[in-house]
């Protein structure tokens, strides 16, 4: 598999490429060695006993060792035709069900009080941004202030910011452009969040004054960053927001369950489900759909007075 992974490694994108080599370097080929099993002994019981193995023994989500056979099958796919071995154990190897992930998220009441305790938080910008317009955390570090429009009071959400450890090393991985086409959007500059920019520019003017030679000039062009001028770590963002969920008594979810939240909010006040992929930026409606149709509430209240109207059940 190393030898696929360093086939793989020009071909696609970094923070896939990192993936990919962690699961392998860190799950993958351990397991296999530790059991002395060779490339053209593997068989597909081996295989299958290492997927029960994951998630049995060690814990792993069903999710994740689909991720592991994907790695896996196209491994020795590439080692067929290398000519390593003459036929692929993983074709035959019976992958787990993927489990539905069913989000968690806060309801008006929950958002309008965790908004109300993060005014001069340095994670303030990342937990609105994520609320209101829904944004992913790799579009809130990446936002820079030149897709900022103060005159049609835009934003542009086209930069992103990702990060990952590969072979013990910290990257992060800097793009002008988003997770796909669909995520390139234009949304409307809301009042309260043009007085909250003003307020970061501001302060990222004095706190430059103020540190001088020490302060950090490689990320002047980016909103996010802290008072040295350092561009805020999209894991910064992961960690300390249970942190300050916990500090405050806050039912516990994910960031990115910001992000689900935002969406419940759009659709139980009315508004469609195409227009809410358009807000999130999900490639397809169906994407969209597939998330969030169980709480697409309205509709199915309409639904129900149509039918109501149509049948006499009494």
């Amino acid at each position: 598999m190393l030898q696929w992974l360093e086939m793989m490694k020009n071909s696609i994108e970094l923070i896939t490429y990192i993936s990919y080599s962690n699961a392998v370097k860190g799950r993958v080929e351990p397991y296999f060695r530790e059991k002395g099993i060779m490339l053209e002994d593997l068989t597909t019981e081996d295989i299958q006993t290492y997927y029960t193995h994951e998630m049995n023994v060690r814990g792993v989500s069903a999710n994740t060792v689909i991720h592991y056979h994907a790695n896996i099958r196209k491994a020795l796919q590439y080692a067929m035709k290398t000519k390593l071995i003459i036929a692929n154990p993983a074709a035959l190897v019976e992958r787990p069900k993927k489990n539905n992930y069913v989000a968690s998220f806060y309801n008006a009441e929950e958002l309008n009080q965790l908004l109300a305790v993060i005014r001069g938080e340095k994670i303030e910008l990342s937990i609105i941004l994520a609320s209101f317009y829904g944004l992913r955390r790799s579009e809130v570090v990446g936002l820079k202030w030149s897709v900022i429009d103060l005159n049609n009071r835009t934003i542009t959400i086209k930069h992103t910011v990702t990060s990952g450890t590969l072979n013990g090393k910290f990257i992060e991985i800097a793009k002008d452009r988003t997770k796909n086409k669909a995520s390139r959007r234009t949304l409307p500059l809301v009042d309260t969040f043009y007085e909250l920019l003003i307020r970061i520019k501001e302060q990222q003017e004095a706190d430059r004054l103020s540190y001088g030679n020490t302060y950090c000039t490689d990320y002047l062009e980016y909103i996010y960053v802290d008072a040295l001028g350092q561009r805020i770590k999209p894991g910064y963002i992961t960690q300390h927001f249970p942190i300050l969920l916990k500090r405050h008594g806050f039912k516990h979810i994910r960031y990115h369950d910001l992000r689900h939240s935002c969406a419940s909010l759009l659709l139980a006040n009315g508004v469609s489900m195409k227009e809410v992929q358009e807000w999130l930026g999900h490639s397809d409606y169906a994407t969209t759909a597939n998330i969030y149709s169980h709480l697409e509430y309205n509709t199915k209240v309409s639904s129900a007075q149509t039918m109501s109207g149509v049948l006499k059940l009494k």
